[in-house]
């Protein structure tokens, strides 16, 4: 809104520090932080009073966990809060990158808070059937990833390889159910991660540092071809929606840290997966995605290759799955669990980073 007010005006004065994506991508983690931290406690304080007893806890999970109980969920609200607001003060409301990255994590909100809804009213962690689930996602990211491909028509159907200088593979129409999976798969890791405090929320907050990077970089055509990376017009704006990010995240830590005074939920996990998938399909960035949101992945793999063996055998690769479960099992407290995979986290995202060169 700032940015098409100040672009109608004809950027007069101190107006045209709106020119620059990085005084606006600032401006993003700024205004986030900022209503992140006003809305906090009365936000806690509202679920805690609407949900009584908070999230419902597993009953089979580690045992310190169970003093947990009481803790509301749905801070994914707070998070996508101030995260839309920063967005329509400080981007470029014109982009369609910008509309589709909202869409997805507006809609992912929406299918998380459903689930998250539905477990504090059953008291249970079932909650929304993950076919249903799993249908709204798909129908999002693929509408998502159409508007992608109509907008950017030039390269929208590549798959870019990374490590290489140009090298792409058109996947022609199958490229919607690609970026679609991308997207959809990315939330659910995400979603998965999300079990310990903090655990999710700081690597979400690393690897939109590394996308605020490599979008900004994708989106500039001198940088782009520099590196030899594809180059995507106007894909520099999501750097202010990365940033938007990072504001919205670090306010929740604040709160998010242990001991929690509120869970993200999946009203937030789904929210922030699907946005950092959306933006990596943007930026044809994809593979690299599943290097900076490595943990993510290793998180999700856990549970896939628990349930195939279990499934098959009767028997567990993991003492509990997600993996972070494992390593509560074995020993290590939730603090110790939690700083370790922050730092596996930043070293994955420096390793996705490094591909910008290595070519």
């Amino acid at each position: 809104m700032l940015y098409l007010i100040a672009s109608y005006l004809g950027f007069p004065g101190l107006l045209n520090l709106f020119r620059y994506l990085s005084f606006r991508s600032g401006g993003a983690v700024a205004t986030a932080l900022i209503i992140g931290l006003i809305i906090g406690p009365r936000f806690i304080g509202w679920l805690r009073v609407r949900q009584g007893k908070g999230q419902p806890i597993r009953s089979d999970g580690p045992q310190s966990h169970l003093a947990k109980r009481g803790t509301p969920t749905m801070g994914g609200l707070m998070i996508l809060t101030s995260l839309v607001l920063s967005i329509l003060l400080w981007m470029d409301l014109s982009n369609p990158f910008v509309w589709a990255c909202t869409f997805v994590t507006l809609g992912f909100g929406a299918i998380g808070f459903l689930d998250d809804y539905d477990k504090v009213r059953k008291a249970s962690t079932k909650g929304v059937s993950g076919r249903m689930r799993l249908v709204g996602e798909f129908t999002i990211a693929a509408i998502a990833a159409g508007l992608i491909i109509h907008q950017n028509n030039a390269t929208g159907t590549h798959l870019y390889l990374p490590f290489t200088n140009g090298w792409w593979i058109d996947l022609g129409y199958f490229y919607i159910v690609f970026a679609a999976f991308t997207i959809v798969a990315f939330g659910n890791a995400v979603n998965l991660t999300d079990g310990l405090d903090g655990l999710a929320t700081m690597p979400v907050i690393i690897a939109a540092v590394a996308f605020m990077i490599i979008v900004y970089l994708a989106g500039n055509a001198k940088f782009a071809t520099y590196l030899g990376i594809p180059h995507v017009p106007r894909a520099g704006d999501l750097a202010i929606f990365c940033g938007a990010m990072v504001g919205a995240g670090l306010a929740f830590l604040w709160f998010n840290a242990p001991p929690a005074a509120v869970f993200m939920g999946d009203t937030g996990s789904l929210a922030l997966g699907g946005a950092l998938g959306t933006i990596a399909v943007v930026a044809h960035h994809e593979i690299v995605l599943g290097i900076i949101g490595g943990l993510f992945v290793i998180e999700a793999l856990s549970v896939i290759i628990q349930v195939f063996f279990y499934k098959r055998t009767g028997k567990r690769v993991f003492k509990m799955a997600p993996i972070h479960h494992h390593f509560e099992q074995l020993g290590w407290s939730e603090p110790t669990v939690v700083i370790r995979f922050w730092i596996i986290a930043l070293v994955l995202a420096l390793a996705g980073l490094s591909t910008l060169k290595l070519r």
